[in-house]
């Protein structure tokens, strides 16, 4: 038993306990669907045709083989577990659970924070709201005044030229 566990222990055990496990898995899926089988299930083909189908099935599942990725990413799993195991401190830095209230409480304060600034933008737009409608009842006001001016200046005009018509 000591021995299956220093086999697991290498490095890339994992991956060639994969490749192993697909080879077999290959083997049974070929053995499960023999070239006798094949041909069957093909009966209309010519028999070259059924032998380049069969061919080509097998390419197919040694390109799939071939292209698979999952070895690599257990090596890389395999590495960092061990990194992990070697560094002391990881358990102490990957502490979910005191993670969480701090996490909490820090997107309450954001929370609270970006509140303060819409209700400090909501008061500053009623300020400016407020000013802009002092703005235009004093532009109104001024019309107003600009009117009675004029009126006024044609008055004095009327009673300019009255008086200097009748001297």
């Amino acid at each position: 038993m000591e021995n299956s566990n220093l086999i697991t222990d290498i490095p890339g055990s994992r991956h060639l306990n994969l490749k192993t496990s697909f080879k077999l898995g290959i083997r049974s899926l070929l053995t499960a669907c023999s070239k006798e089988d094949f041909c069957k299930a093909f009966p209309k083909l010519t028999n070259s045709e059924q032998e380049r189908l069969h061919r080509l099935f097998i390419q197919v599942i040694a390109t799939l083989h071939e292209n698979i990725e999952a070895g690599p990413i257990l090596d890389t799993v395999e590495q960092h577990v061990e990194e992990q195991s070697l560094d002391l401190l990881s358990g102490e830095r990957s502490n979910i659970g005191a993670v969480g209230p701090t996490l909490s409480d820090v997107k309450k304060n954001e929370i609270h924070y970006l509140t303060g600034l819409l209700e400090k933008a909501e008061e500053q737009n009623r300020l400016m709201s407020a000013r802009l409608d002092l703005l235009k009842k004093q532009r109104q006001d001024f019309s107003g005044a600009a009117d009675v001016v004029d009126k006024l200046r044609m008055e004095i005009q009327s009673y300019g030229a009255c008086n200097n018509t009748g001297s």
